[in-house]
């Protein structure tokens, strides 16, 4: 089977691509700490929350501003940039959420 690339009628015909879907949490937040790819500086991840974009976004700045650093939300995961992981899980707890913290 072969895929229409392009027409004379229409130009170049490009594929749809898929919409990317969020990581959803299983009620269990885990706080994992990643250096690979990030020349040295680790940064928290933290999956695990079921929330929407914006409600996401609120709780990422919440944790920015209590840890003084930087961080961003991509793909349904909260990146901080910092290895204060026993902060953040106290912080998250106190907002009544079961936390873990995952890898080494």
């Amino acid at each position: 089977m072969s895929t229409l690339v392009y027409s004379t009628e229409c130009g170049r015909i490009k594929p749809e691509k898929a919409p990317v879907s969020q990581v959803k949490g299983d009620g269990i937040v885990r706080i994992a700490r990643q250096t690979a790819g990030r020349k040295g500086s680790g940064v928290s991840l933290i999956t695990g929350l079921d929330l929407e974009d914006k409600e996401l976004k609120n709780l990422a700045k919440e944790l920015k501003k209590r840890c003084g650093c930087g961080g961003t939300v991509k793909n349904g995961v909260i990146e901080i940039q910092t290895d204060q992981r026993e902060i953040l899980k106290a912080f998250l707890e106190k907002k009544n959420y079961q936390v873990k913290l995952a890898g080494g």
